[in-house]
């Protein structure tokens, strides 16, 4: 799928969202994290859609949905994700959840009270220390300060991290879909925004909950993950139930569906 387009929209107070649904068969949702979007999954959707109805979408701010909304935060989000849900008609769904995406996906289960069959974390910010790294904390503190660079340095700096979130490296067209959408004026400005809007208050709520998950769990990781490492992941799973089941894959970064999409999806089928 490399023309990769989202053909649906959902209106929301702030814009659009952009989604699209591929396959037939038991409800499957991918959440996209940050600062990337939907396009992260086009490897694996094809194949996951021949025996699921695979639902995917661009969160408010990100990709091809509106990005100069004012409230961008993992809280919108997941309000968004349970409407999305409720539009799609989609009850007790599986769903994968990379980086950020964890987050919104655990305030619908754990705040929401929204059922999922089972729940797969990739690499997935979740347990307190995920925004504490320099790039995200400096960012989240001083976000007037980046908007204020000029559009050469803010265009380095994004193309500097994205490519840092792979271990493999990145394709071309992979690596101009991420940073695409964050070019000019108005995209760096979104890029900071989410930063800013997207700390670790959006999942102090969740630190004393997720024990509490009575559904199957699987945490998969990037053995080379250098935004959020195998430490981190071990952390998550002692706040997690003790059913919940850990995957390393080996020569895989924080992008494990661009470094690895065969492996992550042998692991999804298991």
């Amino acid at each position: 799928m490399s023309d990769w387009a989202l053909p649906e929209r959902f209106e929301v107070g702030d814009g659009t969202v952009r989604w699209g649904s591929f396959g037939d068969g038991p409800p499957l949702v991918l959440l996209h994290g940050t600062p990337f979007s939907s396009f992260i999954w086009r490897d694996v959707v094809p194949v996951l859609a021949r025996d699921h109805r695979v639902h995917v979408w661009d969160m408010l701010g990100f990709g091809q949905s509106t990005r100069t909304a004012p409230d961008v935060s993992l809280r919108q989000q997941a309000v968004i994700f349970v409407d999305l849900l409720e539009h799609w008609g989609v009850s007790t769904p599986q769903v994968v959840a990379h980086d950020v995406g964890g987050a919104v996906a655990l305030r619908a289960a754990l705040l929401h009270n929204v059922t999922f069959e089972s729940l797969t974390l990739i690499d997935a910010a979740t347990v307190s220390g995920w925004g504490s790294g320099g790039f995200f904390q400096t960012i989240h503190q001083h976000p007037a300060a980046f908007e204020a660079l000029p559009a050469w340095a803010s265009a380095a700096l994004i193309d500097a991290k994205i490519r840092s979130g792979s271990h493999t490296g990145l394709r071309a067209e992979a690596l101009a879909s991420y940073t695409d959408q964050w070019a000019g004026t108005e995209g760096a400005r979104a890029f900071y925004q989410q930063y800013a809007q997207g700390g670790e208050d959006n999942t102090d709520e969740l630190q004393g909950l997720l024990h509490l998950l009575d559904i199957p769990v699987h945490v998969i990781w990037g053995a080379d993950d250098s935004w959020l490492g195998v430490d981190y992941a071990q952390r998550l799973m002692t706040a997690l139930p003790d059913h919940a089941r850990f995957s390393l894959i080996d020569g895989a970064g924080h992008m494990v569906p661009e470094d690895q999409p065969g492996e992550l999806l042998r692991l999804l089928s298991t």
